[in-house]
């Protein structure tokens, strides 16, 4: 089969992260993949070297989508696609629009949130929805949300969650050391890991009001945040003028997460709003306790093996990771565990991976069908 992905862009979040997983995962059971970029500066990229990747390096002018369309148009048309598949927002519009002019004999269209950016994107994807076959959301609640919103008809939206690469994401002993070594933290020193780009949907200013409420009760702890984005200066100013900053290490974009998952004892998001984010799932699959809060469908993510609190709740949020911390070694383990194997049965990228190959051949569609492909 020829699977095209269309993506807003390549950057280090987890929307990109799946995509590029997926075209690994296709490209080694012999499908051709191809990757369309709508932007430049791709910061992750499939490992596979049969994965071709084009990006369109799209400014944002008129003049930019025209000549970005018919380069996309042109990409698909040498390509031969028999599925197109678009993720986020822009590149799900940019897809749709293409249908318009250039032969797909299957488009499926992914949502990777809640909110994809207010009313005139919902309007966008009304409008558009007759040109996909599918939509999809990674959580059940998105799924819902879109309903409401008229964003996507039932009959022709399902769930799909995000996949997790198992082999990848799993603890490593040596790792933990490793990296424990290189961040110097001290012996006995409890280390909390958030990973994701700082934004306002990632409420890390909820998490740093948190860990200040933390270090008052328990000082045998510091926080590290892996990633970056436009909001670090305020989150760093955030932290010096909470008297933790000794504490809080801003580690910038990291291309070793797995390895950080195994430093960490606890693993937080704090996030006001979300889709199914990844960092959860590949926590979990690396056995690390978790708290999040009650964003997107972290419920679906998490089931009993994790800690949930309402969004934007300082105090909660602190109160849970107190309790994580006070866990003693055994009680750890056995959570973890819990985890991995919640992640292995419902989550793992193989099983993921089947349920798109079903939809791809049109074996199974619709929000009443999805509830099914959520519980396996």
């Amino acid at each position: 089969m020829n699977i095209a992905f269309i993506v807003t862009g390549l950057g280090m979040g987890g929307a990109e992260n799946q995509v590029v997983g997926l075209a690994d995962r296709f490209a080694s059971l012999g499908h051709r993949v191809l990757v369309i970029s709508m932007t430049g500066n791709s910061f992750v990229l499939p490992r596979s070297p049969a994965v071709r990747i084009q990006s369109l390096d799209m400014p944002k002018t008129v003049k930019g989508f025209v000549s970005a369309y018919r380069c996309a148009r042109h990409y698909l048309r040498e390509f031969k696609a028999d599925v197109v598949h678009s993720h986020m927002v822009h590149a799900n519009v940019f897809a749709r629009l293409l249908r318009l002019t250039t032969d797909m004999p299957r488009l499926i269209c992914t949502a990777h949130s809640i909110n994809e950016g207010g009313n005139a994107r919902m309007l966008a994807y009304r409008l558009t929805d007759w040109l996909a076959d599918m939509t999809t959301s990674v959580s059940d609640i998105g799924m819902n949300i879109y309903i409401q919103q008229r964003a996507a008809r039932p009959h022709k939206i399902s769930t799909v969650h995000n996949g997790i690469d198992c082999q990848l994401f799993r603890f490593s002993a040596s790792a933990r050391e490793r990296i424990r070594q290189s961040l110097d933290v001290p012996e006995g020193m409890q280390l909390i890991l958030a990973v994701g780009r700082m934004t306002e949907a990632k409420d890390y200013g909820n998490l740093l009001q948190a860990m200040s409420n933390v270090l008052a009760q328990r000082r045998n702890c510091m926080l590290c945040i892996a990633g970056d984005g436009e909001l670090r200066s305020v989150h760093e100013s955030q932290a010096r003028s909470l008297g933790i900053a000794s504490r809080v290490r801003f580690l910038g974009l990291r291309r070793d997460i797995p390895d950080l998952m195994s430093a960490a004892d606890l693993f937080v998001l704090s996030s006001a709003w979300e889709g199914l984010p990844l960092v959860v799932g590949e926590a979990l699959a690396c056995e690390r306790l978790v708290v999040s809060t009650d964003a997107g469908g972290i419920r679906e993510w998490l089931g009993d093996a994790g800690h949930i609190v309402p969004v934007m709740d300082a105090n909660a949020l602190a109160n849970a990771m107190l309790h994580a911390l006070s866990l003693d070694r055994h009680d750890r383990e056995i959570q973890g565990r819990i985890g991995r194997e919640r992640v292995l049965a419902h989550y793992s990228m193989e099983a993921v991976v089947e349920r798109w190959l079903q939809m791809y051949q049109g074996r199974f569609s619709g929000s009443e069908e999805s509830a099914h492909f959520a519980s396996d």
